[in-house]
């Protein structure tokens, strides 16, 4: 009798610890399970830039792992090759200059991204010469060099740009080189203003000794050509809009912070990739502020409209960039992209 006594208490005993051990493995009846991050890859715009920070920024200031996503950035390069790894799934997000993207799905080159947010609101895309240099409108152009990336979005806009401005492009000399040699070109001369980025403006200056630049955007003439955006496959945006809208929220998070915090936000850099320039990376975020913020005032960052992208699509039609065909919902996802007022 002792004995049965003794084996159904020691029984007891081990039915109470096994219940508790599951307790402890469930955190509790109460407590929910917190399910793993999702692991993504990012590809930035151009390498490690000031207008890349904020990819940075978002996941340095944890908004990424707020989101319960796991990022992993890599230094992106040109809209064709970020396109190429995104489509191989080599990333499931990328950032990139918008138009060009477009001009790719318009010619049926790429077609397998769709936009989620958008960085700049207007393109970024400028003539940038040297003061004293003897160009300071557009149509001071014609009879001059001008230095463009080959292939580049800015040498693919110029004729539409030249059109509107009233530049007549077989006066211009066009002269192709890789981007890190822009700046050279034009402290040496050889070329007597480059169509680039506006946001190298002070690495351009630095480059020519100090001397001060003139820049004429692109926008003045294109309004409706927005800059860079954040893309994904349309494969993720359809299957994992959850997962889309997560990292969206994330990296425009990222975005309204850098561009608040500018110092902070290029040291943030420099600390992720030791080799960036702290003082360029905050002429970069500072010159591109004021074209993050819709114009309108009353919209929220990232956001687009299906006019908007419409009229865009219709200048580089006109502009024989595409041919006619692509629908603005081809190349954004409108489910996703931040809604304009």
């Amino acid at each position: 009798m002792a004995a049965q006594l003794i084996m159904r208490r020691f029984g007891a005993g081990v039915v109470a610890v096994l219940m508790l051990a599951l307790a402890a493995c469930s955190g509790g009846s109460n407590a929910p399970s917190t399910p793993s991050a999702d692991k993504v890859s990012y590809l930035t715009a151009f390498g490690a830039v000031g207008r890349d920070a904020f990819i940075w920024v978002a996941k340095e200031k944890g908004y990424f792992k707020d989101a319960n996503i796991d990022i992993n950035i890599q230094l992106g390069a040109a809209v064709g090759d970020n396109l190429k790894n995104l489509s191989a799934g080599k990333a499931q997000f990328a950032a990139l200059d918008l138009i060009g993207a477009w001009i790719l799905a318009g010619k049926g080159t790429s077609k397998d991204f769709t936009t989620i947010a958008v960085i700049h609101q207007q393109t970024l895309v400028s003539i940038i010469a040297l003061e004293g240099g003897g160009i300071t409108k557009p149509k001071d152009l014609e009879g001059k060099r001008v230095g463009m990336a080959t292939g580049s979005v800015n040498q693919l806009l110029f004729p539409a740009y030249a059109r509107l401005a009233a530049i007549d492009p077989a006066k211009v000399v066009i002269q192709n080189a890789a981007p890190p040699q822009l700046p050279a070109l034009l402290a040496s001369k050889k070329v007597d203003a480059l169509s680039t980025f506006l946001i190298g403006q002070k690495g351009i200056e630095k480059a020519a000794g100090g001397t001060k630049s003139v820049v004429l955007p692109y926008s003045q003439y294109l309004p409706d050509l927005v800059g860079n955006g954040l893309v994904t496959t349309k494969d993720l945006a359809k299957n994992n809009p959850d997962l889309a809208g997560r990292f969206r929220d994330a990296a425009l998070k990222g975005l309204q912070y850098a561009i608040q915090h500018p110092d902070e936000a290029a040291e943030i850099l420099k600390k992720a990739q030791p080799t960036a320039d702290v003082t360029a990376a905050k002429g970069e975020i500072t010159l591109m502020t004021p074209y993050v913020t819709p114009t309108d005032g009353k919209s929220p960052i990232g956001s687009i409209s299906d006019a908007r992208v419409t009229r865009a699509i219709a200048i580089l039609q006109s502009g024989g960039l595409i041919p006619a065909g692509l629908a603005a919902d081809q190349v954004v996802d409108f489910d996703l992209v931040p809604k304009a007022a």
